[in-house]
């Protein structure tokens, strides 16, 4: 446990992006965690100040339509987007890892079709497909997620069956199969944890994504009504540009950051567990 604690404390020490995303990932946790203190007023409440101006009637950073505290919802916004970025792109972590893991491994006709559906997925325009979903069964944020999950998979399994190609040849696999381990046995226990260190990058950055996804959805009337969202906030606030700019700017503002936060993250992680990256020298 030293060890790896040593090592973890040298990447952020060696990579500057890693170490931005960690600090703005710890950020985020802790604003999560202390929404309940940090909040001035509960985001649900509709207060007598409408479209109050930042700064106004002791609103921080304003109020919008409905009178509810811009800086409470942004707050507890967090929330939202982190369990989206979450559970999404795990959701589409293991499938893609599993799906592309089988394709690797097991080659011929059954890496054939998992390689034409991988293909069919890159093909096909995600946002459009989350939307036509979304509206057929419902804007729960529940399933938002999952469909994010179940649309976002396609560059990990790509990723997972080109090192399963290469992993399936290594001397130490032959050597468990050679001691009477199944196929199935050999891609849960060698395969899978050997070559999930480029998936766990880009699963970071694809968390940015669905928060992006999201929003973008929030933006368009698609975003669950009941839960505050920062996609929902620049929806709610576009029809008050011009008088209100508050409500959609801090909002897309918070967007922004977090997105930047995430692909730093992923970007830093892919430097650190990029075997080429770290034999040509950190940056």
């Amino acid at each position: 446990m030293k060890r790896i604690g040593t090592r973890c404390l040298g990447a952020l020490r060696q990579d500057a992006q890693l170490r931005f995303g960690v600090i703005g990932l710890a950020i985020l946790l802790l604003l999560c965690l202390l929404a309940p203190v940090l909040a001035t007023v509960d985001p649900y409440y509709y207060g007598p100040d409408s479209l109050a101006a930042p700064g106004v009637s002791g609103h921080l950073l304003g109020t919008n339509h409905l009178g509810q505290d811009v800086f409470s919802m942004l707050v507890y916004g967090v929330r939202t987007s982190l369990m989206v970025a979450i559970v999404s792109s795990m959701l589409s972590g293991i499938i893609g890892v599993v799906i592309g893991g089988i394709g690797g491994y097991f080659g011929g006709k059954v890496d054939v079709v998992i390689s034409e559906i991988i293909n069919i997925f890159l093909m096909i325009p995600v946002f459009f497909l989350i939307m036509l979903i979304v509206s057929l069964f419902g804007s729960d944020i529940k399933n938002v997620m999952i469909v994010i999950g179940i649309t976002n998979w396609s560059k990990n399994a790509k990723l997972m069956r080109a090192q399963a190609l290469s992993l399936r040849e290594r001397t130490f696999v032959k050597s468990a199969i050679a001691l009477g381990e199944t196929k199935m046995q050999v891609l849960f226990k060698y395969i899978l944890p050997n070559g999930i260190f480029p998936v766990v990058a880009n699963t970071t950055r694809g968390m940015a994504g669905a928060i992006l996804t999201e929003a973008s959805l929030s933006f368009l009337g698609l975003g669950d009504p009941n839960v505050i969202s920062w996609g929902q906030m620049i929806y709610q606030g576009k029809q008050y540009i011009t008088t209100a700019w508050w409500i959609s700017a801090f909002s897309g503002i918070a967007v922004i950051i977090t997105v930047i936060i995430f692909y730093m993250l992923g970007d830093g992680l892919n430097h650190v567990l990029n075997p080429k990256y770290n034999q040509g020298g950190n940056k």
